[in-house]
């Protein structure tokens, strides 16, 4: 039987897992470990709930292969990965599936399944830190995105309207071919190659699908920089003589290709064509990579977004970032054309030059994340841009900082700045921020270092005024953005002889403005005390940190210690002096994920009897604060001292890392100043939650 004739059907997760006659999956010893970390589980979980609040009938998560091995019993050739997901969000959904899901000769990996929920995992001996690790990101992501009330609804959505293609391959299948033709060029197509067939076919001049095709598979690399993808010549012609710059204006001027082939226009020849070959494969020099911080299709969907965005009737709240809408946002795009008065090769050129110019402004005017594991003290983000030199040997080159010596410190802020919108909009098709980014760069590119900073710095302060602290009605009942709030605090309609468009606002006179929020409104959305917050979204404790980081670098970078700026700082903060050291090492690390109330809400549930805190005094900005989340489930019900005592344990045996947030560094200095003075639990109370949240909110509002 070929592979094209294998079956297949359509089934739910309730098919899967909970079927009325048993069936069990079992991911046999060849496959690799279960690696899905926090940013595809949240990713999943907020997929399918942005289908459930659409009222979708059906969400397709994608595809399952498996060999029937008899007394139904399948082998997961693949999607494991998805698979164990699914399992791992029904568990921190609590359900409890019938079917099981076991592995082979792995029985750490089945024992850890097995006892998820329970604190020991069953008992196991031993537990597999892939799916711990993956179970605790699942259960923090529905408690971020899903609320109480929506739990049981959801639930079920993920059940019963959540479906998945299941392959089953034949018992006469020769396996080992299989696999071979599952990890050839020709084992699925993915969307983005379809829509690079479907751009292709629109280009009729053989030179002008030379010169996309090149840009495509350059750009689509994207672990490095793009002026080391290309062939040296080009790579002068484009990138000017020191390959510094970006030289040319058009697509048409882009220097033509001689020795690569033009691509393929149709569906069908890119099913049968062999495998590209790698740039570095094609005499291009090795040089600096990096970890990218967002995947080529999400990539397309930024650009295409951005080259829409002069079109008359276009509606950026109608077009989405989630790469699963490429094919759709593609085809709306050329359909558009001819109500435009455009021809589709004339889209198809323009898109081209805009993907190798955003890629261009992506890698030298983005940060990207160093391929070491973090380090505490070593900032893993780099905004640094490829410069190229002669020499006797050939052109070499290397990354430099985009600020040079940085005298004015706007490569430092820079940094901070886009590092914080990072960590803060992890998920690839929520990085709205980096559209921004884009456009700001595409319309100031004769210079776009000049302003860079402080356009960052307006955006923002406009994310908090205009989203985080703007109309609630653009929030949902957990604080958290509704799709379209960036896009409507950011882009304005205006009329253009084509009809309207839209651009950017002045975010100057937006940004400005955080002064003259009201205190009250600001307290109410974040916890006053009296009300509990519906919640605190982690950009807002990201940007407070960034905001005292700055503080200390313009105020008292490099003071003594008996300086009385620095006393000053300090004071502002209330909090005793805890030196210099941890704002100068500060980095905005991806760990950072989890918020954790400093006085838990086991210890408020026991102490309310007896004058402790209330609810609602707890869960206000000035209680909670950022830590990895590996370290806030392993302490979450600790008392404030104890916390204090493990967190900043001398011997160095916890990692910084985790507990990098200045803002929590504060909470717990000023627990620490006082010790000795009142009797024992007392570091921390409701007094001291609501004077730091006073510093913090001056902080915030640029009053400190």
């Amino acid at each position: 039987m070929s592979v094209s004739a294998l079956p297949l059907k359509e089934v739910s997760i309730a098919d899967l897992f909970f079927s009325a006659e048993r069936q069990a999956f079992e991911v046999p010893i060849y496959q690799r470990n279960y690696a899905w970390g926090m940013d595809e589980i949240t990713a999943l979980v907020q997929d399918v709930y942005d289908a459930f609040k659409a009222g979708k009938p059906t969400y397709f998560i994608g595809t399952l292969v498996t060999f029937h091995k008899g007394k139904r019993i399948y082998e997961v050739i693949d999607g494991q990965q998805r698979l164990t997901t699914i399992y791992l969000v029904l568990r921190s959904l609590g359900e409890l599936p019938r079917n099981e899901l076991t592995y082979r000769s792995r029985k750490k990996s089945t024992d850890t399944i097995v006892g998820l929920g329970a604190a020991d995992f069953g008992g196991a001996a031993r537990v597999d830190d892939g799916i711990a690790s993956g179970f605790e990101s699942a259960r923090k992501a529905i408690e971020d995105i899903v609320s109480e009330s929506e739990r049981h609804r959801y639930a079920e959505f993920f059940k019963e309207r959540v479906h998945i293609i299941f392959y089953q391959v034949p018992k006469d299948i020769d396996l080992n071919h299989y696999f071979e033709v599952m990890n050839s060029r020709g084992e699925q197509l993915e969307q983005h190659e379809v829509v690079k067939a479907m751009l292709l076919g629109k280009l009729d001049d053989a030179g002008d699908r030379a010169k996309f095709n090149q840009i495509w598979e350059r750009c689509s690399q994207m672990d490095g920089y793009i002026q080391q993808k290309f062939p040296g010549n080009a790579a002068s012609a484009i990138f000017g003589p020191s390959r510094n710059g970006f030289e040319v204006g058009s697509f048409d001027e882009l220097p033509a290709v001689d020795s690569v082939d033009a691509g393929t226009n149709s569906i069908n020849e890119l099913k049968d064509a062999p495998p590209e070959s790698s740039a570095s494969s094609s005499g291009v020099r090795a040089g600096a990579r990096f970890q990218p911080i967002i995947d080529f299709p999400n990539f397309l969907l930024i650009v295409l977004k951005l080259t829409r965005m002069g079109d008359a009737g276009f509606d950026p709240a109608s077009f989405t970032l989630d790469d699963k809408e490429l094919l759709k946002q593609f085809d709306t795009a050329l359909g558009a054309n001819a109500k435009l008065g455009r021809t589709d090769t004339r889209f198809v050129k323009e898109f081209g030059y805009n993907l190798l110019l955003s890629k261009f402004f992506l890698d030298n005017y983005i940060v990207h994340h160093a391929l070491d594991e973090e380090r505490p003290g070593d900032n893993p983000w780099k905004l640094q841009r490829w410069e190229w030199h002669a020499s006797e040997s050939g052109d070499k080159g290397y990354p430099t900082n985009l600020f040079g010596a940085d005298d004015d410190g706007s490569q430092a802020k820079c940094v901070h700045l886009l590092s914080m919108f990072e960590v803060s909009f992890t998920a690839r098709q929520r990085k709205n921020y980096l559209l921004y980014c884009m456009l700001y760069l595409h319309a100031h590119r004769d210079d776009p270092r000049k302003g860079y900073l402080l356009f960052l710095s307006d955006l923002a302060r406009t994310y908090l005024r205009d989203v985080y602290l703007g109309p609630a009605e653009g929030l949902n009942d957990k604080n958290t953005p509704k799709p379209g709030s960036f896009d409507a605090a950011v882009l304005e309609r205006v009329e253009a002889p084509s009809g309207a468009v839209f651009q950017m606002r002045d975010l100057r006179s937006t940004a400005e403005g955080c002064k003259g929020l009201d205190r009250e409104e600001v307290l109410a959305r974040l916890g006053d005390g009296r009300t509990a917050t519906r919640g605190i979204p982690l950009f807002v404790f990201n940007y407070i940190d960034y905001l005292l980081w700055a503080k200390y670098f313009d105020d008292v970078r490099g003071s003594a210690e008996n300086a009385a700026s620095r006393k000053a700082f300090f004071e502002s903060l209330v909090c005793g002096d805890f030196g210099l050291d941890a704002f100068k090492d500060f980095y905005f690390s991806r760990t950072r994920r989890s918020l954790e109330h400093y006085y838990s809400q086991a210890l408020q549930a026991r102490k309310v009897s007896c004058g402790g805190p209330t609810v609602a005094q707890i869960n206000c900005l000035g209680n909670f604060a950022m830590i990895g989340h590996d370290m806030n489930s392993s302490g979450s019900d600790w008392s404030p001292k104890v916390k204090l005592d493990h967190y900043l344990d001398p011997s160095g045996k916890v990692s910084r890392v985790s507990v990098a947030s200045l803002k929590f560094l504060i909470m717990m200095q000023a627990c620490k100043d006082n010790e000795g003075t009142r009797a024992a639990g007392e570091e921390w109370v409701y007094d001291d939650i609501e004077r730091h949240q006073a510093a913090m909110v001056k902080v915030l509002l640029g009053e400190a």
